[in-house]
């Protein structure tokens, strides 16, 4: 809007010269005409006072053939693969609008940061594998010309998750799953536990499964600034704002069963401006929504889930956000060493080294019951102390003296259904594709996952890994791709 006032206010500033003869939805060239523009103001008024009206770099583009909505990990790596995978360099332009660039909600800088192969399915197991290649080979991907690398302060310790007795056959039996898929994890009696860890209480554990490789922990905030700087060296092009609408036309068609349904093609993203009542329209060919916790309110305002119960018109995309497991940091003296891995216990209690200052990062996952409120992100401390705490101290007795020292709340992109990642296109909606409910899990799996998302837009399939059971049609169809080992 901005930029069509721009257009009849300042044509005599430009000698003549219309913004009509430069083609429109062209960066260079506006970048280039507002330069112009802003030698003329401050030819006419001494001082430039006049420049913050008209600087525009703020703003979105006019036009762009992908939008992803949603700055974090997962939005990210869809830029960076569908540029990275563009046939021919600078044919895509990509916008990606994100809410808060300071990301201080973000799911992503709010986890634990860990990265593991076990899973309970195949899809899980595969991309995890694939990201872990990644991470290990940072710089080989995102390496940034004259830009000093990045250290992701990757810690290979691998993940110990205990069993119980009723747990233990299913643990074999994903364990075998996952050395098919190249995982390299082992089984371990809780004596071959009590020998190689001898700080861990094995009371209650029937078997244990270790890590060997590709598993460990790295910061996420590394990761984030990563990709967003390989991102800008690209022409990726970043936004600040809020998407509030979609402009859309629709068509009708009837299935060989005599249902009627409305196919959608959006075709504008309206981003409201941060810290101002206006909009900007973006004229577009595909929107991708890795909105995260706020998914499926993205999804809604695109029409998903707005026809009767029980069709594929009405079906929702069933993520929201929750309140992630607080985070608690606690000092113990005493505590496990450098060679301690992330433990997850049978309890549903975990923790990992922090540093090397006998510091350790953990919690508990809440029931049903116990899940917090969403609406704020306050840390509930008596929590600690009545649920987590205990379950810590039983399984390891040198936690019977730590001191909680900090402590903090984020949130999931909770997949209501089978807390399971949504990757693909939407069936009706057919320009819009997903890449969130990930339910914890996406921060680690985020590179395969930008992959699969670039390839089914560039190339209408899965190509690296097939990832079909995650499609967005399953929700409609009933079809559970349940995933048991959540932390």
């Amino acid at each position: 809007m901005l930029r069509r006032a721009l257009r009849l206010r300042l044509g005599p500033c430009l000698s003549g010269r219309g913004l009509g003869t430069y083609r429109r939805g062209s960066t260079l060239d506006w970048d280039g005409k507002v330069s112009e523009i802003k030698k003329k103001i401050q030819s006419i008024f001494p001082g430039g006072a006049w420049n913050p009206l008209y600087d525009t770099s703020h703003l979105p583009p006019e036009r762009s053939d992908v939008v992803i909505v949603g700055g974090g990990v997962l939005g990210l790596s869809v830029a960076y693969w569908l540029k990275r995978l563009e046939k021919q360099q600078g044919a895509i332009r990509v916008l990606v609008v994100e809410r808060d660039h300071t990301y201080a909600r973000a799911s992503t800088v709010l986890s634990v940061g860990g990265i593991r192969q076990q899973f309970s399915l195949p899809q899980n197991v595969q991309l995890s594998l694939f990201s872990a290649e990644f991470l290990r080979n940072i710089n080989e991907y995102l390496a940034v010309v004259d830009d000093p690398p990045l250290d992701l302060q990757f810690n290979p310790s691998g993940y110990l998750l205990l069993a119980s007795e009723e747990g233990a056959a299913i643990m074999e039996r994903n364990v075998k799953m996952q050395r098919q898929e190249g995982a390299k994890v082992c089984l371990m009696s809780p004596e071959q536990l009590q020998k190689k860890f001898p700080w861990i209480n094995t009371e209650g554990v029937a078997l244990a499964s270790y890590g060997l490789e590709n598993e460990g922990w790295f910061d996420p905030w590394c990761l984030l600034q990563g990709l967003r700087r390989k991102l800008q060296s690209m022409g990726v092009l970043f936004c600040q704002g809020e998407v509030t609408r979609f402009i859309s036309s629709s068509s009708h068609m009837e299935t060989a069963s005599g249902e009627q349904l409305t196919l959608k093609r959006i075709h504008e993203v309206h981003v409201k401006m941060d810290h101002s009542q206006e909009f900007q329209p973006v004229e577009c060919a595909i929107v991708v929504n890795a909105a995260g916790a706020w998914s499926g309110q993205i999804a809604e305002l695109a029409g998903v889930g707005n026809g009767p119960p029980g069709t594929m018109q009405g079906t929702k995309l069933p993520v929201e956000p929750r309140k992630s497991r607080y985070v608690y940091l606690w000092h113990c003296p005493q505590g496990p060493g450098l060679e301690a891995p992330l433990v997850a216990d049978s309890s549903g209690a975990y923790f990992r080294r922090e540093g090397l200052g006998n510091n350790y990062l953990g919690s508990c996952s809440p029931t049903e019951e116990e899940e917090p409120d969403p609406g704020n992100l306050e840390v509930d401390y008596d929590f600690f102390q009545e649920k987590v705490w205990p379950r810590l101290a039983q399984r390891v007795p040198a936690f019977e003296t730590l001191k909680v020292r900090s402590a903090w709340a984020g949130y999931y992109d909770y997949n209501t259904f089978d807390q399971n990642g949504v990757v693909g296109p939407h069936p009706l909606v057919i320009n819009m594709y997903f890449a969130t409910g990930f339910s914890g899990h996406g921060l680690q799996q985020a590179p395969a996952v930008g992959r699969a998302v670039a390839e089914m837009v560039l190339e209408g399939h899965f190509q690296t890994i097939n990832l079909s059971p995650f499609l967005f049609s399953r929700f409609y169809f009933g079809e559970k791709a349940q995933e048991h080992c959540i932390l």
